[in-house]
């Protein structure tokens, strides 16, 4: 459980920092479209959630890890992650938008959630080393 505190800590702080540098940039939330640099937002869970799993995969269990046991520890960090950065997108509405802009964000916010769900799946799948055969 701790290296899903961690990871889901890295992946909390460092999306909520990402999104106060993108407003210090002058890039904003409360558009209806997204501006091209807000894509690499994408990349925080990705990265830290491949090597969240890889290090859970490579320390506890030895090197050897079942697909089920990669999404439940990539669904622990996401939960984690997922807890800290809406609680900062929560405050930066609160503090910076000035307005009725959390049923907005909230749609960016689902968004994120069904990433998270596919990268989960595909990091799951790409550390998994036990195979199990189905004959």
């Amino acid at each position: 459980m701790k290296n899903a505190i961690v990871s889901g800590l890295f992946i909390g702080i460092i999306s909520g920092l990402w999104m106060f540098i993108m407003h210090g940039l002058g890039f904003s939330p409360q558009s209806t479209t997204m501006a091209p640099i807000e894509y690499f937002s994408v990349l925080i869970p990705l990265i830290v959630l491949y090597f969240g799993v890889k290090s859970y995969r490579d320390n506890e269990c030895k090197g050897r890890m079942g697909f089920l046991e990669a999404l439940i520890q990539s669904f622990k960090i996401l939960i984690i992650g997922g807890i800290i950065s809406v609680s900062a997108s929560i405050i930066y509405i609160e503090e910076f938008t000035k307005g009725n802009n959390l049923m907005d964000f909230s749609g960016r916010i689902f968004g994120a959630l069904l990433v998270g769900l596919l990268f989960a799946l595909g990091v799951s799948a790409l550390m998994t080393t036990k195979h199990n055969k189905v004959d």
